[in-house]
C-alpha cells in the first residue's frame, strides 16, 4: 500500500512539475511595422515601388489624355454638322466613336495590368525583406528562449492581442540584428 501511495505521489509530482514547466514558457512580442519602418532596404524598396507605380500611372494618364483629346475632337466635329456635310461627318463620328470605345477598353486593360504589375513588383521587392525579418525574429526568439512571439504591429489588423502586460519586447533586438536605424514609431 505504501508503494502505491509513493508511486501516486511521484506521478502527481511529475505531472505538476511538467505543468509548471510549461506554465513558465516565456512570451515575447515584436512590432514588425517598427522594424520595417527603420530598415534601410525596406525604405529603398518602398521608394522603388513608388517610382514604379508613378511610371505606370503616367502611362495610363497619357492614354486618358489621348482619349480626352479624341473625344473633344469628335464633339467639336459634331458641332459642324450641316445638311451639306451630314453624311461625311456622321461617318467620321461613327469611326471616332469606335476608336473611343477601343481606347476606353485599352485604358481599363492597362489599369488592370498596372495593378497586377505593381502587386508583382511589391512581392518581388518585399518578400526577401519579410523573410529576412522573419528569420531575425526567429533567431532572437531562440536566443532569448521565448516559446511564443506575438506581432503587435498595427498593420497586421488581424492581431488577436486585446491586452498585453509583460512579455519581452524583442523589437529593439530584431532591429539591431538587422541593422535597422531610427527610433520607435
Amino acid at each position: 500500500m505504501k508503494k502505491l501511495i509513493t508511486v501516486a505521489s511521484v506521478a502527481a509530482g511529475l505531472f505538476l512539475t511538467s505543468n509548471l514547466a510549461s506554465a513558465q514558457q516565456k512570451i515575447g512580442h515584436v512590432n514588425s511595422d517598427d522594424v520595417f519602418a527603420n530598415l534601410p532596404e525596406a525604405k529603398t524598396a518602398e521608394a522603388s515601388l513608388d517610382t514604379f507605380t508613378k511610371t505606370k500611372q503616367g502611362e495610363i494618364e497619357k492614354m486618358i489624355t489621348t482619349y480626352q483629346t479624341k473625344l473633344k475632337a469628335a464633339q467639336d466635329k459634331e458641332k459642324t454638322i450641316s445638311e451639306a456635310n451630314k453624311e461625311t461627318v456622321i461617318k467620321e463620328l461613327t469611326t471616332a466613336q469606335t476608336e473611343l470605345q477601343t481606347l476606353g477598353k485599352d485604358i481599363e486593360a492597362a489599369r488592370t495590368k498596372a495593378a497586377q504589375d505593381v502587386s508583382k513588383k511589391q512581392s518581388e521587392l518585399f518578400a526577401p525583406i519579410q523573410q529576412k525579418v522573419s528569420s531575425a525574429i526567429s533567431a532572437v526568439a531562440k536566443e532569448k528562449g521565448l516559446a511564443y512571439v506575438f506581432d503587435i504591429a498595427a498593420s497586421q489588423g488581424n492581431s488577436q492581442i486585446a491586452y498585453m502586460d509583460g512579455g519581452e519586447d524583442i523589437t529593439p533586438t530584431v532591429k539591431s540584428k538587422l541593422g535597422a536605424t531610427g527610433a520607435k514609431k
